[in-house]
């Protein structure tokens, strides 16, 4: 397939090299155009870890490394490792396992603590948290609450991103001020599965075309009254990033989005004209989140 003239960036997606499609997966991406991936490590039981130890985490933080330096061999550009607890643990914990929330909010900071120092050995790039998208009692939400205020200062601390696992919504300013409270930019929040619209945190809108429409029009927006003569004041910027949320389960195949869905939606919005969208999701974006140079590492000899 005819190579895109720019860095093709997958904002989140699992690898799972025993169980899934793994490298299989990532060449699928590359073949039709995908350069760059933040891999996010599954959640820690679909690994085959239930842990009760904030150690028992590194099986599946080493387990995500270890695929990644695999996938940046297979890439005209790289990938990195995003790591962390899902917050969906916390259920798992308390209603099949016996944890109090307490017990599994501790549990789970603990995990995130591990995550940390990947980051700060230069071995992952962000830090991976949430709450429950689902209906959970009062004392389930705040513990999952605080252990994501607890990623909030970590990632401030390692200097890196947080990706969330979150409910739906166009407004978490909430969240993005808890982090700011922590010493953690808004502008380094990532809402993982997002809309095309978001206050607050940066959206990593999933690749479906009516998502990305909005998004791509409020870039290409932004960008016009920018650089418009009559503009009075610097419009407010519209980034965004693009994902698909492969989720590498055999049983599964396709879920939620394949692989090879970004490459083809980026095809797809340079064709309707977004150019300055594109630049956005997978140069300006990435660039300002995570500090990665997505054209500096692209490599197509």
């Amino acid at each position: 397939m005819e190579t895109l003239d720019t860095p093709v960036l997958d904002n989140h997606l699992h690898l799972d090299p025993d169980r899934g499609r793994g490298l299989d997966a990532v060449e699928d991406f590359a073949r039709f155009g995908g350069t760059h991936l933040l891999v996010v490590n599954k959640p820690s039981w679909h690994l085959g870890v239930e842990a009760d130890d904030p150690e028992d985490f590194r099986e599946v933080f080493e387990t995500t490394i270890d695929v990644v330096g695999a996938a940046s061999g297979v890439l005209d550009g790289r990938a990195w490792p995003v790591l962390g607890v899902h917050p969906g643990l916390i259920s798992r914990l308390v209603d099949d396992r016996g944890f109090t929330p307490d017990e599994a909010r501790e549990l789970m900071i603990g995990g995130i603590d591990v995550a940390a120092k990947y980051v700060a050995a230069g071995a992952a790039l962000a830090l991976k948290s949430g709450r429950p998208h689902y209906e959970v009692d009062d004392a389930v939400w705040d513990a999952s609450n605080a252990v994501m205020k607890h990623a909030f200062s970590r990632g401030a601390a390692v200097g890196c991103a947080v990706q969330l696992h979150t409910e739906a919504a166009e407004d978490l300013t909430e969240i993005a001020e808890w982090a700011e409270s922590r010493g953690l930019p808004a502008g380094r929040v990532v809402k993982h599965y997002a809309g095309g619209r978001l206050a607050g945190p940066i959206p990593s809108v999933m690749s479906d075309k009516d998502r990305l429409t909005i998004a791509a029009e409020a870039a290409e927006a932004a960008e016009a009254a920018e650089t418009s003569e009559s503009s009075e004041s610097r419009a407010v910027d519209a980034p965004f990033l693009m994902e698909t949320d492969f989720v590498d389960e055999p049983d599964r195949p396709g879920a939620v989005l394949g692989p090879k869905t970004v490459p083809r939606r980026v095809r797809w919005l340079l064709d309707e004209g977004y150019e300055t969208a594109v630049e956005v999701a997978h140069v300006q974006t990435p660039a300002d989140v995570y500090g990665i140079d997505t054209v500096g590492t692209l490599d197509r000899s």
